[in-house]
Order: C-alpha cells, then structure tokens, then sequence
C-alpha cells in the first residue's frame, strides 16, 4: 500500500520538525485541531526532541542521555508522526515533498505550514575539522563525546610514549560561546575525576584548551561576568585563548593563528577536538518558495507570520525558533531579530500555537511576540557556574542552583522533569558517574568475534 494512503486526509497543519519549535506547537494544537476535524502533522527524522542546553551536562556525565530527550510517540499521541525529512515546500500550491527515514519520497498536501526545522553546527572550510571534529548539537553527539573522553584516559594510562599520552590527554574546544564555555568546564570535571579513580594518571598531564576568535567570551553575560569566567576557568586548569582561531585540524594536530595578524600562535596533538563555533538555519528553508533573508532565516513577522519581502503576511505560513527572523521589539541581534536559542523558540511556540489557532479557527486573537530578557544561565560542572537574573549577578554556586532551577523548570513535559531532577538528586548523594560505554558504534563486535570459526590449535 502506497505510503500516502496511510496517512490521513483530513485538513493537515504541517510541521516541519519535532524541535523545541515543532514539539511545542504539536503539543498545544493536536488536540484542539482534532476537535476541528483536522490533524497536526510533525515531520522529523528523529522520533524525539533532544533539549540541547543540556547535552554539557550529559556529556560531563550529569545527565542521563535518555532524561534530555522527549518522545514523540508518547506526547504527541494526537498527532500525525512521520519519520522523515521535508525536502521541498510548494507553498502556492499547499503541497511538500518528504523523504522518509526509509521508502521513496512522496509529496503531501497540508493547509497551514509551520516552519520549524530549527538549525545546524555552522562549520568552516578548515583542513581536517570534517575528519577530526565532533559537534555539540544532538545527544548522540554528547554520549560519543563523554564515552571518548572516559576512553582516552584509560588508554593514555597504559601509553609509555609521552607523545602519544600528551595527545591522549588533552582535550580542546574551538568556540567561547555558552555551548563552548559550558562544555569545556563540565569535561574538566568528569575527567579530572576520572584521572582521580585512575593510580596511573596524574593531574597535571590533562590539558584543556578553549579557543575563541573574538576578544572576549560568552556574549550574553556582561564583560565583568565574562572577565571572571575566564579567570575561574584558568584557575582550574584551563587554557582560554582569546583573539585566536583553528587554521588546520589535518591529522589531529591544531594550528592556531592570532585574529589580530594571521601569525601562527601555537600548534600542538590532540585526539578530542570538540566545535562550538555557532549554528546557522537549517538548510532545508533554501528549498521553499518563502523569502530568505541575509542569515539564511525564514522572513518573518512579529505575529510569526511568514512575510513576504514586502512585509505582508503570507496566508498559512508561521514560522518560529531558529529557522526564523523574528523581530525582537526589545533589543536582540544588530538587525534587529531575535537571537537564536532555546528561551526564544520555547516561547515563539507557544504563541505561535495560539496565534495560528486563532487565525484558522476564530478563537482568540492574533499578538505579535515580545518578550523580556530575564537573563542567562550558565553551568560549569558540579556547584559551578554564572547568571543574569533579572539585573543580579551571581556566580558560583547561587549561579549554579539559578543554572539548574532555570533549566529545570523549561525541560518540556512533567515526565522528563522529573526524571532530570530526580536525577540531580542522586548525584547528591553519589559520586558523578564516569562509566565508559564501550562498542556503542560497533555493538555487533563481541557476536562476530564469537559466531567467527576459529581455527583448531
């Protein structure tokens, strides 16, 4: 049976992706657009929304890796789920072309459209990174990164070269943002704490490195916050390299070079090279008939509306999150729209929800988003951490309890809460957990190994 006579034909709102933007939207709609006589259709290739201000802390061992993800299937049990990607969007003639995660493309027609692809790891043409690199943006990301971290200091602890253990042993991100910052702080702690249960590794042969292009880090904080960061992150050990960039990554060695002149600044090994560079929107947008504007993003207006370049609202059209250029009426990045990150999208959607239901439906008003900035928060391993609150700064440990109230509170569905926090709670009373799961790439490794004939001796 041809894919397409599975799914529903009812009146579709279509969303495309399962993101912070796509959950959020999905969650508020399924229910009351089914009560219409339509159906919330979500488009993703994977079948969860992973809440990425957390993927520090899971690859820092803090979190269990499953707690920051939310299902699909069991929220969204009104909904239509399709695992998949959106290749193309005809929006003048209401229809989209889908690329499932297995089977042969199809196109599918919808009424409204919400534009929530959300963004990728913005990289750089540097010899290497592609080979060498691992990001920061999904779970599977932020697992891969902790087990290989655990991994190379148990192998450096066997190593007799010193080459070839100083290599092992030291561990660097290329990005000074709060992805950046927060990664490096919680991968300090883990490994310091693993080298600590190891006899055979001493403190001092770890190294971390921070590189970062611009004169200062973490733009969201004020310069005396930052200031401090960096203080408090050298006070631990960790190497922060201001005004710096990655020349080249070919083989594992990095050539840094000063941004002020282009001189080489310092070249050195390593086996773990993690890039926090930025996002950009995701590249799907170019695909669609909608107007892109100068950063790739949908245009957009302050309803969530899609806009055309005249600025007039495109009928059936939303978008929000990181994939759009929303203005922000209170001061966001120099063109004026807001910047790209969880607190945004979170609340983009939920408006968006309530603005689409009122457009379609007639019940409610159509608003345009405004919100107030309360602040950020940022973690730096157990106990750790900066914020802006409301005007407060705070630091340390008060800074660390805002981090975790903070983030607690915005991890979507009571479910996951409380897995989360229940998990908080048990690192309270143990020791943070740095067991290395081995294989997970090459899980089939131990059948073959025993289902393979062996010789007779």
């Amino acid at each position: 049976m041809p894919i397409t006579e599975q799914l529903s034909d009812r009146p579709r709102i279509l969303v495309v992706g399962g993101g912070y933007v796509g959950l959020y939207v999905a969650m508020k709609l399924q229910k009351k657009v089914k009560d219409h006589g339509g159906i919330v259709t979500v488009v993703d290739p994977l079948p969860y929304m992973t809440y990425q201000p957390f993927l520090p802390e899971v690859a820092g061992g803090q979190i269990e890796p499953r707690h920051a993800v939310v299902s699909h299937r069991q929220h969204l049990k009104h909904a239509e789920l399709i695992n998949g990607r959106v290749s193309a969007i005809d929006h003048k003639n209401n229809k989209a072309v889908i690329v499932p995660v297995a089977g042969e493309p199809f196109e599918i027609e919808y009424r409204d459209v919400v534009m929530a692809a959300g963004a990728i790891t913005r990289t750089f043409p540097i010899p290497g990174l592609a080979d060498t690199g691992i990001g920061l943006k999904t779970i599977e990301e932020a697992v891969a990164l902790r087990n290989k971290i655990l991994e190379r200091i148990e192998s450096a602890s066997l190593m007799t070269d010193a080459a070839e253990r100083k290599r092992a042993l030291t561990f660097v991100v290329i990005g000074g943002g709060f992805a950046g910052i927060e990664t490096i702080a919680e991968i300090e702690d883990m490994a310091r704490h693993a080298a600590k249960l190891n006899g055979r590794i001493e403190k001092g042969e770890l190294r971390f490195v921070v590189v970062e292009a611009m004169g200062r880090i973490m733009p969201e904080v004020t310069e005396e916050q930052a200031v401090w960061v960096v203080d408090h992150l050298r006070s631990r050990g960790i190497e922060v390299m201001l005004n710096t960039s990655l020349a080249n990554a070919e083989g594992g060695v990095m050539q840094l070079i000063n941004m002020a002149d282009k001189s080489p600044a310092e070249t050195f090994e390593t086996d773990t090279l993690i890039w926090t560079a930025g996002v950009m929107a995701n590249p799907m947008v170019r695909s669609t008939d909608f107007p892109i504007e100068a950063r790739g993003r949908v245009m957009t207006g302050t309803d969530l509306r899609i806009t055309g370049e005249d600025g007039v609202a495109i009928e059936g059209a939303w978008a929000a999150g990181d994939v759009s250029a929303v203005p922000d009426v209170t001061g966001g990045l120099p063109d004026g729209t807001c910047v790209p990150n969880a607190q945004h999208a979170v609340r983009q959607a939920k408006l968006l929800a309530k603005n689409l239901y009122a457009a379609r439906y007639g019940v409610g008003q159509v608003k345009n988003y405004k919100h107030k900035n309360l602040g950020a928060v940022a973690g730096f391993g157990a106990h750790k951490g900066v914020a802006k609150v409301m005007g407060i700064k705070l630091k340390g440990f008060p800074a660390w309890l805002a981090h975790r109230g903070y983030h607690g509170m915005a991890m979507p569905t009571f479910e996951r809460k409380f897995r989360v926090v229940g998990g908080w709670f048990t690192s309270l009373l143990f020791q943070r957990d740095t067991l290395q799961l081995n294989n997970l790439e090459n899980p089939r490794a131990a059948f073959v190994e025993a289902a393979t004939p062996k010789p007779r001796v």
